[in-house]
């Protein structure tokens, strides 16, 4: 079947990554050095090492045993993560966190390549309904995607005293676990027996995935303390550079052709509906440009409507899709759940690869609200920004799957959580504009899908404008809803118009949300900001300026590499 595709290509990555990682475990540099200090230090405040020089085979042993105990007991499966990981005190001749790290992401790609046999004992069920032969279509490429977030972590494993390696790995297994998460809930609308089939094997891989990530935010939040350090000798950032209108990863000559305002003379690939341009379609246009190029692909849109599913595959980098602005050059398509299609799948314009910049494109789905699930736009695309766009549906507007992604200055419509996913995203100077839905249907703006305590996601909304689409009288409308347990939505000195409910937040089920989420206002404005009568949940918080300021472009979408002084956008008081 067509959509089976991908598992042969997944086993082979697997394999590779195998190869890759025997290798790789021999290799122990400058990363060692600093990570046994991390782990000495960490036995050393619990009082749990002892420390002898000349202590035998067997205690030392005992206290890889123990480092890998210690590593694992903020994990939220520790027996699974010490029993797959304590194989390797049997054979340990020193500390080595380094090692239990690599062999943590190791054991959770090993899992996850399990997973494609069951696909293929699927593949001959010749009477699977439509709905269920897209999801398991979607798996097969998401579980993909994920062997290749958590192979790339393998392969950033030797330089893990650098900051942005820190951030970028915390990121890619974090984008890993969201992939695998992604497939189990479009297998609830699946057929049952699929759906039995499928879930319980990446629950298990998700648990490894899971226990690997724990055991690097155990290290990395020790190394964080030097940085923090470190940090209190620097120069705070100067006023120009606290408000560069974007962030440090767009580069000098990608910021230039953004704020051009003539592109045809940049561009490497015109498309154009009256046929002025090479292409007529931007999807015979996106063949034409390279994969993996480390050069910007400049792709401009001729104004028109183009009636499209557009997909920037993964292995399509740096390009970057310029329009003659959100209401001239429109992207449109109506795929809906309703109709048979997966959510993930409904996206009129899909973002995979990486460093994918656009502006002023228009970006809407048709299928209306009737039709519930329909996304405009879907990204996982790794450090990616969207400038001057729109995107208009209804229900599940704009999904922010995965990895970092900043917005600026877009406007947003929908009705039920039409931000969503689980990205670490910021939305700023965006509108934010809540339509009327359905008869007897709320709005509810976002929906965020933290599913693990040690991902670096959530949804930061900054200097963002919140009013109505038209007439949305007698609707109720709330600043979001915990789609998983540890969502975390904060925002932060937006202007809201008096149409947001005054309780606030809404419960995903009953009334009452989990102690784990976090939810917060800071310094918001307008008839709707008052929190005087806002839920009162556990998980919504008063934020300090230094906590909010955690939620800001520089230190949020980066993990902890992106600091204030590197010149990404944030407002002198955060």
């Amino acid at each position: 079947m067509a959509w089976f595709r991908s598992y042969d290509q997944l086993d082979a990555v697997a394999a590779r990554a195998r190869c890759r990682t025997r290798r790789r475990l021999a290799v122990i540099g400058i990363s060692f050095l600093v990570l046994v200090a991390v782990v000495v230090g960490i036995v050393v405040s619990t009082g749990k090492h002892e420390s002898d020089d000349d202590r035998s085979s067997d205690n030392a042993a005992a206290s890889f045993s123990s480092s890998i105990k210690l590593l694992c007991d903020r994990a939220l499966h520790p027996d699974e993560c010490r029993s797959s990981l304590n194989q390797a005190a049997a054979n340990a001749t020193a500390l080595d966190p380094t090692k239990i790290f690599q062999l943590a992401v190791q054991i959770a790609i090993d899992e996850l390549a399990k997973v494609p046999a069951v696909f293929g004992n699927l593949a001959s069920n010749k009477s699977l309904d439509n709905f269920t032969a897209a999801a398991l279509a979607e798996c097969s490429e998401l579980t993909l995607l994920a062997v290749e977030s958590l192979d790339e972590t393998l392969s950033a494993t030797n330089n893990l005293t650098s900051t942005d390696t820190i951030g970028d790995l915390k990121t890619w297994m974090s984008a890993a676990i969201t992939d695998q998460s992604t497939c189990i809930d479009d297998m609830e609308r699946a057929s049952p027996a699929v759906k039995a089939t499928v879930v319980e094997p990446l629950a298990n891989s998700s648990i490894f995935s899971s226990n690997a990530l724990a055991i690097f935010n155990e290290v990395s939040n020790f190394l964080d303390q030097f940085k923090q350090r470190r940090l209190t000798s620097t120069s705070p950032p100067s006023f120009h550079q606290r408000h560069r209108p974007f962030p440090a990863w767009v580069s000098r000559h990608d910021r230039k052709l953004l704020e051009s305002a003539d592109v045809m003379k940049d561009a490497d690939i015109v498309v154009a509906k009256d046929g002025s341009g090479k292409y007529r379609t931007i999807n015979d246009a996106l063949r034409a440009v390279p994969k993996k190029s480390s050069r910007r692909t400049l792709v401009y849109v001729k104004k028109g409507v183009y009636k499209e599913n557009v997909k920037v595959e993964k292995k399509l980098w740096n390009v970057m899709m310029v329009g003659d602005g959100k209401k001239a050059t429109i992207i449109t398509g109506s795929l809906n759940v309703v109709d048979g299609t997966p959510t993930f799948q409904t996206a009129t314009l899909a973002v995979f690869g990486k460093g994918f910049i656009a502006r002023d494109i228009g970006i809407r789905n048709t299928a209306g609200a009737a039709k519930h699930q329909a996304v405009a736009m879907m990204s996982k695309s790794d450090l990616s920004v969207f400038y001057r766009c729109s995107f208009d549906a209804f229900q599940d507007t704009l999904y922010s799957h995965s990895n970092r992604q900043f917005f600026r200055e877009c406007d947003i419509i929908g009705t039920v959580d039409f931000i969503f996913g689980n990205a670490a995203v910021v939305y700023q100077a965006c509108n934010i504009l809540p339509r009327a839905p359905m008869a007897n249907q709320f709005d509810t703006i976002t929906a965020q899908g933290r599913v693990d305590p040690n991902q670096n996601t959530g949804i930061s909304i900054h200097d963002c404008n919140i009013e109505a689409n038209g007439e949305v009288a007698g609707v109720d409308i709330y600043l979001g809803r915990p789609w998983k347990p540890y969502a975390v939505t904060v925002i932060m000195k937006s202007t809201m118009a008096g149409i947001i409910d005054s309780k606030g937040w809404m419960a995903w089920t009953e009334n009452t949300a989990p102690d784990t989420i976090f939810y917060s206002e800071y310094q918001n404005r307008g008839p709707g900001s008052s929190t005087k009568n806002r839920v009162k949940w556990k998980g919504v918080k008063t934020m300090t300026a230094a906590q909010a300021n955690k939620f800001a472009v520089a230190q949020f979408i980066g993990g902890k590499s992106w600091l204030p002084h590197v010149g990404v956008p944030f407002t002198v008081d955060l």
